[in-house]
């Protein structure tokens, strides 16, 4: 059993609340806060696509919303054979509000990967950039 395994179901939880109505692309994610809360997000989609949220971020903005802010690792299921990274926006606000969390990639399948966020977002913009 891994440190992870509570944290990918619940992003697989999550993702089964996703709205992909247009894209049919269904993703979930949780994050752990350091306090031990998770946080699930889905992804939530607009017909005119700008307005979408993805999952990653909806995971985010409710752990922030409830008080937390420190945080030890994030997690991403989606259904593809290619296990799905967070997109760029994603990426940065990961490292804004969690920094350097090992990301778990999952999809329904039981095929993980765990990729540090330095890894996946080697050149951050962030307080120091200021």
């Amino acid at each position: 059993m891994s440190e992870y395994d509570a944290l990918i179901a619940a992003a697989k939880q999550s993702r089964e609340n996703a709205h992909a109505a247009y894209s049919n692309f269904r993703v979930g994610a949780a994050l752990r806060a350091t306090s031990g809360r998770i946080f699930g997000g889905c992804n939530v989609e607009n017909a005119t696509y700008g307005l979408t949220v993805c999952a990653e971020r909806v995971a985010i903005f409710k752990a922030v919303s409830e008080g937390e802010r420190g945080f030890d690792a994030i997690a991403v299921v989606t259904d593809t054979d290619t296990l799905t990274p967070p997109c760029g926006a994603c990426r940065q606000l990961i490292w804004e509000f969690c920094g350097d969390v090992p990301v778990i990639l999952a999809n329904l399948k039981g095929k993980t990967e765990i990729i540090p966020m330095r890894a996946l977002f080697p050149k951050p913009f962030d307080s120091s950039s200021l």
